[in-house]
């Protein structure tokens, strides 16, 4: 399969593994790349030592590009950009925040730079700023989410009619059908998630991979948008957030409630009640944890099947 993505990044596939946090590590970024796809270690839960080690273990574990998944509201993001440098990181996506900031700086040193962007105005922001290509995340996805709640199959089209840049459908994608839809909308490829966090490689918690494949459809939901809107499993956690929400709460209230470390605690740590378990919609189709590379296999597989039996003229 060869088309815009799988040359901007030199891989057999146009799938990319979500770089999440405390769910992709090095293990998980390199069974992905190593299975054809683009394998990504999420940054945004690493200190920059923790980000060395794990880049270096990636090159060892896999000769197949993989790249860097940075949050640039990351405090340390001057050492995290150097340690990418350094250690010769090939791509980067970068996402919640300005892509002017660091794209000229990463272009500079040959480094093919992603932005996430959640709405046309910023995939147009971002196409200005210099990046090879944007992720377009939808309403869908697990995790921090856009403001707009625009769903993955109405913002690719309204995107990939304004941009001339390759674009990659993310939020609500987790299997072969699901890719194929994205891509006859207008992506050149798609972001995965969700599906890849419950994988043997992926670095979450086994509490929270099993939850992962118990929800159901309804089982998460958009909320704490006053801080910053993530979309997490119901759980104990959500219900005292929703409890809150009953009483007016100001923004310190919500904030005093969350604390920190709360994605970590769960999806890391395994506390399934006072954790955030974040989560995409997808979810609901994952029945169960397998390796990386049986998950991108049947996803291809799938991919290729319907694309042949199901496409005829009318």
């Amino acid at each position: 399969m060869i088309n815009k993505i799988t040359q901007l990044f030199n891989t057999q596939y146009p799938v990319v593994q979500g770089g999440m946090i405390w769910v992709s590590g090095w293990k998980l970024a390199s069974a992905v790349s190593n299975a054809g796809g683009l394998g990504l270690i999420g940054a945004g839960s690493m200190y920059p030592d923790v980000l060395r080690e794990h880049i270096q273990k990636c090159k060892k574990a896999t000769d197949k590009p993989f790249g860097v998944n940075v949050p640039m509201l990351y405090p340390d993001i001057e050492q995290i950009m150097d340690i990418i440098v350094d250690e010769g990181v090939k791509i980067v996506f970068t996402s919640a925040g300005n892509p002017k900031t660091w794209t000229s700086f990463l272009k500079e040193k040959g480094i093919t730079v992603v932005h996430v962007v959640s709405s046309v105005k910023f995939a147009l922001k971002a196409e200005a700023a210099g990046v090879d290509a944007v992720a377009c995340e939808g309403f869908e996805a697990g995790g921090h989410n856009g403001r707009e709640e625009t769903t993955t199959f109405t913002l690719i089209p309204m995107v990939k009619e304004q941009v001339k840049i390759p674009v990659i459908a993310a939020g609500g994608i987790g299997t072969g059908r699901g890719m194929l839809a994205a891509m006859v909308l207008g992506a050149d490829g798609v972001q995965i998630g969700s599906r890849f966090a419950a994988t043997e490689e992926s670095s979450a918690h086994e509490n929270f991979k099993k939850t992962i494949v118990d929800v159901k459809d309804g089982g998460t939901y958009l909320t704490l948008k006053e801080l910053a809107p993530v979309r997490l499993v119901r759980n104990k956690f959500f219900n005292d957030v929703q409890e809150l929400y009953q009483n007016g709460p100001t923004v310190d209230e919500l904030k005093s409630l969350l604390g920190r470390a709360r994605a970590k605690r769960g999806m890391f740590e395994g506390d399934l009640d006072e954790g955030e378990l974040e989560i995409g919609q997808i979810a609901g189709l994952i029945h169960d944890i397998k390796p990386a590379k049986q998950v991108l296999d049947e996803i291809i597989a799938e991919y290729n099947k319907v694309l042949t039996t199901n496409f005829t003229k009318l």
